[in-house]
């Protein structure tokens, strides 16, 4: 067998995790990017896109092409529906003067 680095084994476990027997195909796609790419430059794509919590096959190929063509990656997770959505509501001034007022309280 290979000996991949742990971010591979992490990416593997988060894929199947996720996408249950699709995702272990998908790991599969990624180890097959090893036919084109060199390991350093596909590690590397691995390690960003778990560190951008892109778990897919699509994400990291896009990510080593961008790495290996030397551009920035874009990536739209919109194509992603089976990752899990952040959503950031916006923050009301009252909410942080209601904090301000807690701390002006006596405890």
């Amino acid at each position: 067998g290979w000996e991949l680095p742990e971010a591979f084994t992490t990416l593997r476990r988060l894929m199947e995790a996720r996408m249950g027997k699709q995702g272990r195909r998908a790991y599969v796609q990624v180890l097959r990017l090893l036919e084109s790419f060199d390991l350093a430059d596909l590690h590397a794509a691995v390690k960003q896109a778990l560190h951008l919590g892109a778990i897919s096959f699509d994400a990291v190929k896009h990510l080593v092409l961008c790495r290996a063509e030397r551009r920035p990656p874009r990536l739209d997770l919109d194509i992603y529906p089976y990752l899990p959505r952040a959503t950031v509501e916006k923050t009301s001034a009252m909410a942080y003067m209601r904090l301000l007022d807690r701390e002006e309280e006596p405890a």
